[in-house]
């Protein structure tokens, strides 16, 4: 996540609370059957009214979000027993002739349990692939769209793999037959001679038979300083980025002889020196040595058996990933590390939805960007905030977990937060009811159902009304922003609200009438119930004196609208920022947004959104260029506008950055993304 300036920050927590998060998600779902009777139970809190008069209830996730019953399906299910672990996966299976039955995955769960590479397609219902297997001829696997999934029909495939399937209750148990790994090779020369200088070694893994592996990014190496044999020496620290670990594991069994290999070896103790007196009485010399630099890190840290699996422990530096490919005859994985690792991609994966990958090139600098371009006008696509929790606007969640609740096939971050309070700094709007305010006239997206998008810098302008004409300005609606003046809380926001300052006075307005004058106390003290038919106004600093103006008792009314006005034509709404691109110009205007010098020239991964002039949709994540960092702003802009943006936004970025689709992450290990707060939501009609 990027750094935001003050109280804007919209921070994370750590990556290992997030997988956490995302294991207790996966167990607490149900099968595709019970979708539909488990959303139209569940809750989930949306906008609230705008206006006090409107009487209507918050407004709920509807059927149009809920995938269709599966009346045919004998069995179908989110948890697959691989090899004795269980995993998350939707599944399901369908009888054919003769007896017989089709097993069906979806493929995020066949990409990223199996280690399958996708291939290029321009037509949804057929998805080549390639595993152990010829690039020419490859293997081709018809897809079925249902729900919130793609699925890829995998009885031949499984059948000629050797594996073997059974249903049980939610769990689809699948075993795959025993496999070995004869040899790890670490090889000086990279597969690809093309690769620039930056190219390390290679690995190349040899095995008796084609095997699933996975590949898992892990956090920074902690490096331990090797002591000095000499007291007097300080150890410098080091001016170079840290390792990643990566590793990759296989459903297979390595030879003991390999295990031994690359079992690491325990540091030998340095000498013990008596203290050099002589060294201690001379005066100290201008300038000391240069110590020699430190040894490299082994690239492959670790070899070991865990469970009948193979897990390789790899210590990659920065700027540098692995890249895993698999051949036949032998069968074996080739490992390339290399700074430029996005295998580019262009697959059409539904109707009207684009799945892409490539380098965008800048000046000298190339970035890897991934996208979805999405037809929302032509194929039946919407589109729709959503956001962590259920309950109100408290709360963040992995993407994955937030994009599966709501059903999503796909889906994007969305706007800044606060990690702390864990409450939106910016605007929400859907189903023309306002979630979160915007803030500090930043730019924003809005759109309707008709697939029309409008891009600008918003501002939402509400005044309170009293009996006797007065206007008051109201600063903010349902934000963690936090600044003197009045500030406005709806159901939307959640059953109670809770301080947010200090000495706070908080109004009850119950159908436009002043019911409670209530002192807040101190911040995050006593927790006030927020009416149905109302809404709280809560007074801060140097608006308390307005208080007396405001008796219990009076009536108040109030006007609400946006600025530009466009905005108001549109149900849905988020807000980020800043804006980058106008009509096709770069109108990146970061300070006038509020946002600090060192957010504007920071380098990091970057989300975005952007519309092109065939009207096309597009959700990008871009990440860090080869051999660097990721873009700043202006970079961000330039980006956008050379992939063909018409207009374009930024969205929170950093470890934020998560693109969602069909069950997965596609720019990133979900155990390196961030909890967030909001997104934006793909939505596929039921047919």
């Amino acid at each position: 996540m990027v750094k935001m300036p003050n109280c804007c920050q919209s921070l994370i927590g750590d990556s290992s609370a997030n997988a956490k998060g995302e294991r207790r998600f996966f167990r607490a779902s149900v099968s595709p059957i019970l979708l539909t009777a488990l959303c139209l139970t569940t809750t989930c809190a949306t906008n609230a009214q705008e206006s006090p008069k409107t009487t209507k209830s918050t407004p709920r996730l509807t059927s149009q979000l809920l995938a269709p019953a599966l009346t045919s399906v004998p069995s179908s299910g989110n948890q697959i027993s691989f090899n004795g672990r269980t995993l998350p996966g939707t599944w399901l299976q369908r009888p054919r002739k003769a007896g017989q039955i089709t097993t069906h995955l979806s493929d995020g769960a066949f990409r990223q349990l199996i280690g399958v590479n996708f291939l290029n397609s321009s037509d949804w219902a057929r998805q080549p692939i390639q595993w152990f297997s010829s690039l020419t001829k490859p293997v081709v696997l018809t897809t079925k769209l249902l729900g919130a999934y793609r699925y890829l029909d995998i009885t031949n495939f499984a059948q000629t793999s050797g594996w073997q399937i059974q249903a049980n209750g939610n769990t689809l148990v699948i075993a795959t037959p025993k496999a070995q790994v004869t040899n790890i090779i670490q090889s000086q020369q990279p597969s690809d001679a093309s690769v620039t200088p930056l190219q390390q070694a290679g690995i190349l893994v040899d095995l008796d038979r084609p095997t699933p592996w996975q590949l898992t990014q892990g956090s920074t190496v902690k490096k331990i300083p090797t002591p000095s044999s000499d007291p007097d020496t300080l150890t410098p620290k080091s001016t170079v980025p840290p390792n990643r670990e990566w590793t990759i594991t296989l459903d297979a069994i390595a030879d003991p002889v390999l295990i031994e290999r690359y079992t690491p070896q325990p540091p030998a103790a340095p000498p013990t020196l008596l203290p050099n007196l002589l060294k201690q009485l001379l005066p100290a010399t201008p300038t000391q040595p240069i110590p020699p630099a430190p040894a490299p890190e082994p690239l492959i840290q670790q070899v070991e058996v865990v469970k009948n699996q193979t897990i390789i422990s790899l210590s990659v530096p920065f700027g540098l990933s692995p890249q895993v490919s698999t051949v036949a005859n032998p069968n074996r994985l080739i490992i390339d590390i290399r700074p430029d690792t996005l295998e580019e991609r262009d697959i059409t994966w539904s109707p009207g939805l684009r799945w892409r990958q490539h380098y965008v090139n800048l000046g000298t600098d190339r970035f890897p960007v991934v996208w979805l371009e999405v037809n929302p006008r032509k194929f039946g696509l919407t589109l729709k905030p959503i956001w962590a929790s259920p309950d109100g606007v408290a709360g963040t969640a992995p993407l994955i977990q937030t994009a599966q609740r709501y059903l999503a096939v796909a889906g994007i971050n969305g706007g800044y937060f606060n990690r702390n309070n864990r409450l939106p700094l910016g605007a929400i709007r859907r189903d023309s009811q306002w979630l979160s305010g915007p803030i500090l006239n930043r730019g924003a997206i809005a759109w309707n159902d008709s697939g029309q998008f409008y891009f600008g810098r918003l501002t939402l302008e509400e005044t309170l009304i009293t009996a006797n004409d007065q206007r008051l300005p109201i600063l903010f609606l349902n934000s963690g922003y936090v600044q003197s003046g009045i500030a406005r809380y709806t159901p939307a926001w959640g059953a109670t609200y809770t301080p947010l300052t200090d000495n706070e006075i908080i109004l009850v307005v119950q159908k436009d009438q002043i019911t409670e004058q209530l002192p807040g106390g101190k911040i995050g003290g006593m927790a006030v119930p927020i009416p149905q038919d109302g809404y709280l106004l809560t007074l801060r600093a140097n608006a308390a004196s307005a208080a007396s103006q405001l008796s219990i008792g009076s009536t108040v009314r109030i006007s609400s609208t946006t600025a530009p006005t466009d905005f108001s034509r549109y149900p849905y709404i988020i807000g980020a920022g800043p804006l980058l691109v106008q009509n096709r110009q770069i109108v990146l205007d970061a300070k006038s947004e509020k946002f600090s010098n060192a957010f504007i020239a920071e380098k990091a991964i970057r989300s975005g959104i952007c519309t092109t002039v065939t009207g096309t949709l597009m959700i990008t994540a871009i990440h860090n260029r080869v051999g660097g960092y990721g873009p700043t702003l202006a970079e961000h802009a330039q980006l956008m506008q050379l992939m063909g943006c018409v207009d374009a936004l930024n969205l929170d970025g950093g470890s934020s950055t998560s693109l969602y689709l069909g069950g997965q992450l596609l720019n990133r290990s979900p155990t390196t993304a961030a909890r967030v707060h909001n997104g934006i939501g793909i939505f596929l009609k039921p047919q």
